[in-house]
C-alpha cells in the first residue's frame, strides 16, 4: 500500500535521522517528492510504501517524535 504525507519538522528535529529510523524500524519505504529545509523548520512531502500495519506504526512513530503529519490527497507533483 502507498500513502502520501506532508511532514513538518520542528527546529530541534531538522538534523535528526527521523525518516531513516522510521523506515528501518517499520519496514516502510519513503520516496521524497518535495522538500524544503531552513534553519528553523523542515517541510517534506513523502510517498510511503509498506503494509497497512507498518504504515500506521511508522506514521504514529513520526508523531511521537514531534513531527506534524498530514495526509495528502491527490497528485503531489504538479
Amino acid at each position: 500500500m502507498k500513502t502520501r504525507v506532508k511532514l513538518t519538522f520542528p527546529q530541534h528535529l531538522i538534523k535528526e535521522p527521523v525518516i531513516f529510523a522510521m523506515a528501518k524500524k517499520f519496514d516502510v519505504m519513503p520516496n521524497i517528492r518535495r522538500a524544503r529545509v531552513t534553519e528553523t523548520v523542515g517541510e517534506m512531502v513523502l510517498e510511503l510504501e509498506g503494509s497497512d500495519e507498518n504504515l500506521g506504526k511508522g506514521i504514529q512513530y513520526l508523531k511521537e517524535q514531534g513531527v506534524d503529519v498530514e495526509l495528502v490527497e491527490g497528485d503531489i507533483v504538479e
